[in-house]
């Protein structure tokens, strides 16, 4: 199951979230998308569920963040992405 649903959501059209995913892509919003489909798409509600435990946790997940901010709050998957390039650099190890 878990890596053939991960198989799924990458490369299949017939995935609930790889079709948020293009339909967003594509310049759709959520609420309209969610509308349109008749059915659960699971990552939407996840990534509220990780977002908001990585702050209750203090757990910096940036790309989990951006991907809240673009389901939820209308940012642009460009603006996301050029969030996520231009970020500073750190060692990620450096926590452990």
């Amino acid at each position: 199951a878990g890596v053939g649903d991960l198989i799924l959501t990458c490369t299949g059209g017939l995935s609930r979230n790889h079709t948020v995913g293009k339909k967003i892509g594509e310049g759709m919003k959520l609420k309209e998308i969610l509308s349109e489909m008749h059915m659960v798409a699971e990552g939407v509600k996840t990534s509220k569920s990780v977002y908001n435990l990585s702050r209750k946790l203090d757990v910096e997940m940036p790309i989990s963040h951006e991907m809240y901010h673009i389901l939820y709050d209308d940012l642009s998957p460009k603006e996301a992405l050029h969030r996520l390039m231009t970020r500073g650099l750190k060692n990620e190890l450096d926590e452990l």
